[in-house]
């Protein structure tokens, strides 16, 4: 797949391209029959062939880009994506995605209150890690009874809660497969200001959703598709979160420079090229500083 260099104040971003004639042969621009349609959707529907909505597939392009920026300067930033898709077609590779970037997904059931009730999920991601806990340990002298029964629960709960276990707080942004399935996890990413990323069918509601994707939900080509862009994206974004850290370290040494008020001639010479170098130039400052004291 080529990549496209996308110009960035301070940096560029290196963003994996796809064609119109990609998306023809994953059949995104599929939708479904008109009967199903939500009129809603009308501004991202071309037409219709044999009883059948076809998506415009420019805007479903340009809507694509704006998406992956996106999650680009999310990732790139340090922030983090829930990929939340319970649908059979999606549930493995919204997993298999989440897994290999390091996010959080969830693919079985969204339960109510999973953001806008943290507190609540937070006790059972820790009842869930203390189940798996208990049926490592060997010496605990439960019985087979007592195992099988917290073998249970343990997997009920990881169902549910696995892709989200080493979640600490709520995400960053969340990207949506199905927005007709998975309401329940628009309302409360809407009420939280959470950013949205969702691909959107011919029946699905645009309302509330900031990053829209028009097309085709069902297909599983098309869902690969979004998937391995989005991959690419995480990939390219996460090798800017070393040189933002540095960055910071760097404005906070700056920062003592300027409290310790350290005399120099030209204070505009000191090189911030990295971390170590700044170091032994403050200490070098320092030494010289003291020199002058003891002198007068």
């Amino acid at each position: 797949m080529a990549v496209a260099v996308v110009e960035k104040p301070g940096k560029n971003m290196n963003l994996p391209e796809v064609t119109i004639k990609q998306l023809l042969e994953a059949g995104v621009h599929l939708g479904h029959r008109t009967f199903r349609w939500n009129p809603r959707m009308n501004r991202y529907i071309f037409g219709k062939k044999n009883s059948i909505h076809i998506i415009d597939l420019v805007q479903t392009l340009e809507l694509t880009n704006a998406a992956l920026t996106k999650i680009h300067q999310c990732i790139s930033s340090g922030g983090k994506i829930l990929f939340v898709s319970t649908k059979k077609q999606a549930s493995e590779t919204i997993s298999n995605l989440a897994k290999d970037t390091d996010q959080y997904f969830v693919n079985y059931r969204w339960l109510g209150g999973m953001l806008t009730n943290w507190n609540t999920i937070s006790n059972s991601i820790k009842k869930l890690k203390k189940y798996t806990e208990d049926l490592k340990g060997e010496n605990k002298g439960l019985t087979k009874k007592e195992i099988l029964k917290l073998g249970i629960a343990k997997d009920k709960l990881e169902r549910s809660l696995g892709g989200i276990s080493h979640m600490k707080k709520i995400p960053d942004l969340i990207f949506i497969i199905d927005t007709n399935i998975e309401s329940l996890a628009v309302k409360e990413a809407i009420k939280l200001n959470i950013p949205i990323i969702a691909i959107l069918d011919t029946n699905s509601d645009p309302t509330g959703i900031d990053y829209p994707i028009p097309g085709n939900d069902d297909a599983r080509r098309s869902i690969n598709l979004y998937c391995e862009l989005i991959k690419q994206t995480i990939i390219d974004g996460k090798k800017y979160i070393k040189d933002s850290k540095i960055e910071e370290k760097v404005t906070l040494v700056e920062k003592k420079i300027v409290k310790s008020k350290i005399k120099t001639s030209s204070p505009s010479k000191i090189k911030l090229s990295n971390i170590k170098t700044v170091k032994k130039e403050i200490k070098s400052l320092k030494k010289t500083d003291s020199k002058k004291t003891k002198a007068n």
